[in-house]
């Protein structure tokens, strides 16, 4: 079963950059025509996808935090990371990894890390 893992900071100051990686276990980033992608859920709203790194290393983001964020991948530790930059308050969230397959004519997240939760604050 694929395992994925967040790890970073937990605390970051106004207008700093988010730093967080997702190590995969029991899976390759790099097969299965997968992609590999951050979300994240702030308190009390729903979750938003934030970005993914498809297994030929391809990028896509979020129309609305595309000014923002970049997400890169390092093969030979099987993990991807995501850097958001210019953190408000309103970035505070939990954010998560996951890997999305393709089901028929849908995407779906099949398996997620656990999540790490974010604040951002002075």
């Amino acid at each position: 079963q694929v395992q994925l893992r967040e790890s970073g900071p937990g605390l970051v100051k106004p207008s700093q950059i988010l730093s967080l990686t997702c190590t995969v276990s029991n899976g390759s980033i790099t097969t299965g025509k997968s992609a590999w992608t951050w979300i994240r859920q702030a308190p009390g709203k729903g979750l938003e996808w934030m970005g993914s790194i498809a297994f030929d290393g391809s990028t896509y983001y979020s129309p609305s935090l595309k000014t923002r964020t970049s997400i890169s991948r390092d093969t030979s530790k099987n993990q991807f990371s995501l850097q958001l930059s210019s953190m408000t308050p309103e970035d505070t969230a939990t954010y998560y990894c996951a890997r999305v397959v393709q089901q028929h004519a849908d995407y779906v997240a099949d398996y997620w890390g656990k999540g790490t939760q974010v604040t951002v604050s002075s």
